[in-house]
Parts: C-alpha cells; structure tokens; sequence
C-alpha cells in the first residue's frame, strides 16, 4: 500500500472512535458509506450528508449575564440535561469549583436511559473523567481528557470532557448529586446531543460502574516476611480473590477502565505493585478465556511503568506516583485501558477481573471504573458505598504505611 494510503487509513482509524458507536438514523441505507450505525465518522467523511440535528443543554446564563454555573448544595441533585430521544449523547464537559476537600468523589454522576429507576452510570465525578483519588490531572485520551494547570491544579480543578457516545431511543436524564457537606459553589456543564430519527436495531446503552476494594486481601498475610521468590509460587488460575473491575449480564462489549492504586502494601525489597494478570471471564465460563501476563501489559506498557505519566489515545497513565529512588512506585496511582479498536464481547455475562499484585499479594487501595455498552435492562449494580468509604487516604499515611511494609524483615 502506498504511503499516503496508508495514512489515510490510520487517521481513519484513529478519528472514527465517537462516529463508529451504536447510535444512528434507521436511513443506514441512504448513507452506504457511513460507520455501522448508518453515521458517517472520522476524518475522511466530513463531507458526507449526516441525518439528526445537534442540540445541548448547558449551564447557561438564562437572564443573558455571565453567571453561566449552578450552585448544588449539600443533599442537593441538579439535572444537567432531561432528553427526549431518539439520540445520543455525543460530549459532556463539566467543570466545577468546590472548596471541600475530595469533592472529587463526593459528587456522582449518574445517567439513566429510557426511563429507567436504576441507573446505568453511577460514578464519583472524577474517577469518571479518568483520574481517582479525588484527583485531576492535564491528560488526554480518545474518550477522556482533563485540561488544567497551574492554580487550578493545585486546586484540584479541571475541565473535564467525555466523547463516549450514548444512545438512548425514548429519553436520557443526567445528573449530578452533591453528598458533600458544603455547596458545590459553581457547576459548569454543556451536555451535546443530537436528535436522530430512530436509532438501529442492536444498538446498545453505554454503562459506567465505580468500584472499591481497600484494601485488597492479601493471600500473603499470614506470612508476609517471605519477600518476592516466594510471592512468584503462588498458583492463582481460578482468579477467586481478584479485584473485580465489572460483573454484567446481558448482551453487549467492554471498552475498558480506568482503574486506581494507592499502592499501600510492596512486598519487601520489591517496590512494584503490578505483576497482577487481567482474567476475563465471558459467558459463564469457569475459567478465563482471556488472561493476562501483569499489570502494566494490560494497560499496554512494559517493565513497570518507567515513564510515569504517559497519556495516549487508548492506554496510558493519567495520574503517576515516583518511579526512582526510596519511594518508587509508592503513592496515588491512574491508569487507563479503553478497548475502542477491539471489545469485548459478550452474549450472556461478562466478569472483568485483575489480580493485586501476582497471587493477589498485595493488600493496597484498589477502585475502578468500568465502561460496557449493553442490552436493557442491566443487572443491579452493587450499592455505591458511602462518602467516608469513597475518600482518599491522606498521601502521608500512605507514604508510612508503603516504607513501613517495604522495610519488613
């Protein structure tokens, strides 16, 4: 193939992911050249007639002045947009200014299609923007991004975009609950969508689900002192005591995670906090028909994480800790893997799992978010826990309890 083909075809690739989602006009046939769902996607169709109309909803100043936000209060659940399909939900930016610690994740984003009770998003804010621990960071993905620096970092504050499409084919309601106990003082949101005929048969609902697991059980816990020779014996094939990232039911396709690690417990005189396999287990099956090789391959790097933060389109790291000296690999964790070029798919079930450190050695800070497209309805998710049960650990407890359990003899 030729150069210039060639490039043509990568950007192609590359540009397609929000165009190539399920979520499009029943007129497919009057657009041969358009993505699955009868839309034309990517770089190289831009001239290509597209059905629908674009619309949003936006914090916007209804008076005509400049006081484009909302205050939520404490208790306080503000709808971002109450959508009449069908359509699809093709960007969200939020922005926020709130002056309570680790408002972060004392603010959940939900989302709920076609008149659904239970929603098919639930997350804290930030984690489902890509970055955990109450964090923000100045990172980019294909789905995800945050722009910030400067004060605003030091802040913790930063606009927050998500390219995710999300179909719905009768209504959509997005909302933002503050459990804080102080006012989330400023709320800035656009959420853009695109009325659409009808959507395609098979079109599946987008799903986010933010878990936690601190800590981790440790298999090693009774005899911890043993160090890495003995950590590497451990048999694990049933994948029993993995940090589950997502267990659904239905028909559908995982597109990936972003999974978080305040890496509390290092074996000693090994600092890493990977070596954990991904285990996916599809359609019931007893054991894994996919499994990993450790941690950092399946978030596509290699010998730990050399580079630290390293953001790219599919995989990478949105928020990293040190990577040399006395506190290597200690610390506040981000990583991301999202399956746009190849997802996982499933007919009945689908159970997404990776081990804490091989074996399951570790007993850190484990919390994710998962993201799946899926048939209606999904299985109920488990009870989001409470604030308190949401909030980071300070950094320097985290600090002691990393040097404390590196230095055990």
């Amino acid at each position: 193939m030729p150069i210039s083909s060639r490039r043509r075809s990568f950007l192609s690739r590359l540009f397609a992911g929000a165009g190539a989602a399920a979520a499009a006009s029943a007129t497919a046939q009057a657009q041969p050249r358009g993505g699955p769902a009868g839309l034309p996607g990517g770089l190289d169709q831009l001239f290509l007639a597209r059905p629908g109309r674009r619309r949003r909803e936006s914090s916007w100043d209804r008076t005509g002045r400049n006081a484009d936000r909302y205050v939520v209060e404490p208790g306080q659940t503000h709808t971002l947009a109450e959508i009449q399909g069908p359509g699809c939900v093709r960007h969200i930016w939020i922005t926020i200014s709130d002056q309570e610690p680790h408002y972060l994740r004392r603010l959940v984003l939900r989302a709920y299609w076609d008149g659904e009770t239970s929603p098919s998003v639930e997350c804290p804010v930030g984690d489902f923007f890509g970055v955990g621990h109450a964090r923000v960071s100045n990172f980019w993905s294909m789905p995800l991004t945050m722009v910030t620096g400067g004060g605003a970092l030091r802040n913790q504050r930063a606009a927050m975009n998500c390219f995710f499409p999300m179909p719905f084919a009768r209504s959509a309601r997005i909302t933002i609950e503050n459990q804080g106990a102080q006012p989330a003082g400023a709320l800035y949101y656009y959420v853009d969508w695109e009325s659409l005929p009808a959507l395609p048969e098979g079109s599946l609902l987008f799903h986010a689900q933010w878990r936690r697991e601190n800590p981790t059980r440790s298999v090693l816990e009774q005899a911890r002192n043993t160090g890495f020779p003995r950590s590497n014996e451990i048999v694990n094939l049933d994948g029993k005591d993995n940090y589950t990232l997502l267990e659904a039911t239905g028909r559908g396709h995982y597109v990936g995670c972003v999974l978080s690690i305040d890496h509390l417990d290092p074996i000693p005189g090994f600092p890493w906090f990977g070596e954990g396999d991904d285990m996916i287990f599809i359609d019931g099956e007893p054991t894994p028909s996919l499994i990993g090789t450790g941690t950092e391959d399946y978030f596509c790097a290699a010998w730990g994480y050399p580079g630290g933060f390293n953001p790219m389109p599919y995989h990478g790291i949105s928020l990293a800790g040190p990577t040399e000296g006395p506190g290597a690999y200690s610390g506040k964790w981000s990583m991301y893997r999202f399956h746009i070029e190849d997802p996982v798919m499933f007919t009945k079930s689908i159970r997404v799992t990776i081990e804490h450190g091989h074996g399951n050695v570790h007993a850190s800070d484990f919390s994710s978010v998962a993201y799946w497209y899926q048939t209606a309805p999904h299985a109920p998710f488990p009870p989001l826990p409470p604030v308190e049960a949401r909030l980071p650990a300070p950094d320097d407890e985290s600090l002691r309890s990393y040097m404390r359990n590196l230095a055990r003899q």
